[in-house]
């Protein structure tokens, strides 16, 4: 057993550090008054900038097979480089990858979609959320009825993050009702539909920075090869997609709290009332205790459903455990910082009040709070798993 990164691992850790410290945090207070002023947080040619850079450093498609032309490093080493990343809200992903459950594409899909997404010439988007269809993915209403060699698609799908941007959508839709009524997973398919084949999409906006979308489907007329994976079976490749997520919120909350605690030290060690600095002041003293305490935890939950996930085994629960322990953590954390700055870190001149709405969304995205309870308290209660055994 061996609780320590590996020499590369470190190497590469320190190198995505350097990135984030040289090219991204000097951007902050630009995105900060561009989302103040209601413009993109960066132009996209400032984005194209940073990729490039990234891509010169060896950083291309990260966990990306090789044959596509990617790194390949791992799932242990994306929760590492998202835990750096995310030590900076300016928003930045590394380029060469695409969607997971893309990748079940025939070799005709992998051509027209796959390679260009991981190329930066296509993006996309997955939808499964609907109105009445969040927790609940079995309350899915959006139909497809065949039509010839075509498939017509009728409904809404909303939150959808990248929905606006998005050239194409991976969407999960009803093709057997009565399979559907029967189990709540078989009778849905996973279609990839293009943007111009009808489907349109608005913006929803948000308490956070975060915009995603409505995608309204009205009579999308979708050909038969664009079925993604097995007709009918398109639940599996929604859970695949959503389970794959869960643990990167995890990883995400980790690298937001740990800048943010580095803040909330560094700025008790420079406020002074009556005297002293406030870093002398129990009250303060326990509060980074905490927070750092809770960091190192969520760190190894999200470390730990990773390299599960790496050695080929069912990394679902620590999934769970992962993103529900880490995003009530960063909400923890970074209200505590803010209650250490005071009146300054509720203003718009720090990033602290940014970071405090955008960490309120942690808790419910790819999966609220309650649900990964439920999924926790399922696993243990009928037996799936046993106390202590990914040891």
């Amino acid at each position: 057993m061996h609780l320590r990164l590996t020499e590369e691992q470190k190497m590469v850790q320190q190198t995505i550090r350097k990135f984030v410290e040289k090219e991204l945090i000097p951007l902050e207070n630009e995105v900060l008054r561009n989302e103040r002023e209601g413009r993109p947080s960066l132009p996209e040619e400032t984005l194209r900038e940073l990729q490039l850079k990234a891509k010169e450093a060896g950083f291309w498609g990260i966990n990306t097979p090789a044959e596509y032309g990617g790194a390949d490093l791992g799932q242990m080493m994306m929760a590492i480089v998202l835990m750096e990343v995310s030590k900076t809200f300016v928003p930045f992903s590394f380029g060469g990858s695409a969607d997971n459950i893309l990748y079940y594409g025939n070799e005709e899909q992998k051509k027209k979609y796959l390679i260009p997404t991981i190329n930066g010439e296509r993006k996309s988007c997955f939808a499964m959320t609907e109105p009445s269809a969040g927790s609940d993915t079995r309350n899915i209403k959006m139909t497809a009825v065949k039509d010839g060699n075509e498939w017509v698609l009728n409904g809404e799908k909303t939150f959808i993050t990248g929905g606006n941007e998005a050239d194409f959508v991976m969407v999960i839709a009803i093709t057997d009702k009565e399979k559907h009524r029967a189990t709540g997973r078989e009778g849905v398919t996973c279609f990839i539909v293009d943007r111009d084949m009808g489907w349109k999409s608005e913006y929803i906006h948000t308490m956070g920075e975060w915009g995603p979308a409505s995608l309204i489907f009205d009579n999308v007329r979708v050909p038969e090869e664009n079925i993604l994976g097995e007709i009918d079976k398109g639940y599996q490749l929604g859970l695949e997609w959503i389970g794959f997520a869960r643990w990167v919120v995890g990883a995400r909350a980790v690298g937001a709290a740990e800048r943010l605690l580095q803040m909330a030290i560094d700025y008790s060690k420079e406020r002074v009332t009556f005297g002293k600095p406030i870093s002398e002041r129990q009250a303060i003293q326990w509060q980074i205790a905490d927070s750092a305490v809770e960091i190192e935890a969520a760190r190894w939950l999200v470390l730990n459903a990773a390299f599960t996930l790496d050695h080929g085994e069912d990394n679902r629960h620590l999934g769970s455990m992962a993103k529900l322990y880490g995003s009530n953590m960063g909400n923890r954390v970074v209200d505590r910082v803010l209650q250490i700055h005071g009146g300054m870190g509720y203003t718009r001149e720090l990033p602290i009040e940014r970071w405090y709405r955008e960490a309120r969304l942690w808790r419910i995205y790819d999966g609220t709070d309650e649900i990964q309870r439920m999924i926790i308290a399922r696993n243990l209660l009928k037996g799936h798993v046993k106390l202590g055994q990914f040891i």
